[in-house]
């Protein structure tokens, strides 16, 4: 199973600091570190777009649950107008669809109510990651800082290990491997014989249209009140 979003930012997070140390011993540190934070500006880049279609789903389920609200408003209207025309029938049609929006709304809340915290969460992330690219440059300006002050020593450390080089970044890009989208699937629940789903089915509508029946009835009767 791929890597989640949440675990490649805590593996970068706090893996890089266990690195330091084999970063230092190699011998390039500056490549591996550089590729590191590059690979932290890619991370960054990846949750910042998660971000951007969370953002865009929280945004399309506010309206959606604006327009539903205001259609549910709507046909209370349409069912007292129709019970007044005598026509029961299109205030039962009326009834039913705002029981249909009443079971749509919760869900469409929820789902709002999860965007928002997705959001957040997305956010710190960003948060964490920029910290750990800030903590990565003033580790890689110290680093820089020690070469300049000892430059002969580092240049013959440095001779002939260039296949060490390659290792290193290999190990970073391991560390801080791409994300990639993840594909989500429903579990089946079972079968039920064709004969007890036809049934079902049959008892689920008839309890329905006594529902309606019923908020229709309601509905007269506070218009009587």
């Amino acid at each position: 199973m791929k890597d989640s979003l949440a675990s490649r930012v805590s593996r970068i997070i706090t893996g890089s600091a266990r690195k330091i140390v084999d970063i230092l011993e190699s011998q390039a540190p500056e490549i591996v570190m550089e590729e590191a934070i590059h690979e932290i500006d890619s991370a960054i880049y990846d949750v910042r777009s998660e971000l951007g279609k969370v953002a865009a789903a929280k945004h399309l389920a506010t309206t959606r649950l604006a327009d539903a609200n205001k259609k549910h408003s709507d046909l209370t209207d349409k069912i007292e107008l129709a019970i007044d025309s005598g026509r029961d029938d299109l205030a039962e049609a009326a009834v039913a669809q705002q029981m249909d929006l009443e079971a749509q709304i919760p869900v469409i809340e929820l789902s709002i109510s999860e965007s928002a915290e997705k959001e957040k969460e997305l956010e710190s992330y960003i948060s964490a990651l920029q910290g750990k690219k800030r903590e990565m440059r003033e580790e890689l300006r110290e680093l820089r800082k020690a070469k300049a002050e000892s430059t002969s020593a580092l240049s013959a450390g440095a001779e002939g290990n260039s296949g060490n080089v390659e290792d290193k970044v290999a190990r970073a890009e391991a560390a801080f491997d791409r994300i990639v989208e993840k594909s989500t699937g429903l579990a089946s629940t079972g079968k039920t014989s064709l004969d007890n789903a036809a049934q079902l089915a049959e008892l689920e509508e008839l309890s329905r249209k006594n529902r309606i029946k019923e908020r229709l009835a309601q509905i007269k009767a506070n218009k009587e009140k």
